[in-house]
């Protein structure tokens, strides 16, 4: 851990409640992060908002306004979000996983004392351009990235792994081209790559528990090392034939292999997924939204309801082979609910054990 961040945790390992939020300018000339790239509206996890951009000195780390002080502010803000109001995003700078308000640092602190998870940002990223391995890496993470547009990151710890990516990408590309004899956009063909190639990859792993054989790798690590030693032709294997059984030396018939997995093969994988979402919205459109969201076949009852949220969903999904239970509800969350006109918050819930009368 570097000494600065090890200054700011102190002794007991957390950040002091009175500590204050982190100077982007200083953290930016520690990392020499200069070249910026515009990220666009995302949602951002509350708890990755560690800094400001200009008023690092008036909140705590929490980003509680310094010594309790009233805001004005800070209370209009709160009752609009209490009331529905969908709010401008705040403006977010990024340097690696850490986040600084440009603007917007009431609205972060008052989701924050709401105990909210996340909150719509629009974000410029800045590059660390140091020489360390860990900003080359991350340069070569961000470039994919770019390249790619994929919903999910892939962190992986060694350089030049990501080329190998990009490789297998460009292949898949064009596999699709000459099998279904039309152009395919790179970033298109990259997320069909990471749905039915990469995720079907990272999931054998981890059933077959191939990563206690190297034990050196991460997943994703493991994951560039096996598709590098078992798809390119000219790779001298290492490892014995229980991987050829479970990931033939062809890419696209892997893709093909995982496609056809019956659901008894992977009864783990191919299940119903119940869950509630708790939704604020705007009054106005409520009706609109409980029609628009009825219309949905996942959905399968909407509650008007009174108190802390205003709308009760409950969904049914299925997750696939290719995708987790937090992947499935994030992303139907996220392309299905969160998009509706006057949605204003949603938090999702998972029953851990239910009883249900018939």
């Amino acid at each position: 851990m570097p000494e600065w961040i090890r200054k700011m945790l102190g002794e007991s390992g957390g950040v002091p409640s009175d500590a204050p939020v982190r100077n982007f300018k200083e953290d930016q000339q520690r990392e020499a992060a200069y070249d910026s790239r515009v990220r666009g509206i995302r949602a951002v996890e509350l708890d990755r908002i560690v800094g400001s951009v200009g008023r690092y000195q008036d909140f705590d780390s929490r980003f509680r306004l310094k010594h309790h002080r009233p805001s004005e502010r800070l209370r209009r803000i709160k009752k609009a979000m209490r009331g529905g109001q969908v709010l401008p995003p705040v403006k977010l700078y990024q340097i690696k996983d850490a986040f600084y308000v440009l603007d917007g640092n009431h609205r972060i602190a008052a989701a924050m004392e709401m105990e909210h998870d996340e909150i719509r940002a629009d974000v410029v990223e800045f590059i660390p351009s140091g020489n360390s391995l860990q900003d080359i890496i991350y340069r070569e993470r961000a470039d994919f990235a770019d390249r790619t547009q994929l919903p999910r990151e892939i962190r992986l710890t060694e350089m030049g792994q990501y080329a190998i990516l990009l490789e297998q990408i460009s292949q898949h590309q064009a596999f699709l081209e000459a099998h279904e004899n039309q152009p395919w956009e790179f970033t298109a063909a990259a997320d069909d790559w990471f749905r039915t190639v990469y995720r079907p990859l990272q999931t054998i792993i981890r059933r077959e528990r191939l990563i206690e054989a190297f034990p050196e790798r991460t997943l994703d690590d493991l994951c560039v090392y096996v598709a590098d030693q078992q798809w390119q032709a000219d790779r001298q294997r290492h490892y014995g034939d229980g991987v050829n059984r479970m990931i033939p030396e062809d890419m696209e018939a892997f893709r093909k292999q995982m496609a056809e997995r019956k659901e008894c093969e992977y009864p783990e994988m191919q299940r119903g997924i119940t869950a509630f979402i708790l939704m604020k919205v705007q009054a106005k459109r409520e009706f609109k939204i409980v029609e628009k969201l009825f219309a949905l076949d996942e959905v399968v009852e909407v509650h008007s309801v009174h108190g802390e949220v205003d709308l009760l969903v409950k969904i049914k999904l299925t997750r696939d082979l290719l995708s987790s239970d937090a992947e499935i509800l994030s992303q139907f969350v996220h392309d299905h609910v969160r998009q509706l006109n006057g949605v204003s918050s949603t938090q999702t819930l998972i029953p851990g054990f239910s009883r249900v009368k018939g």
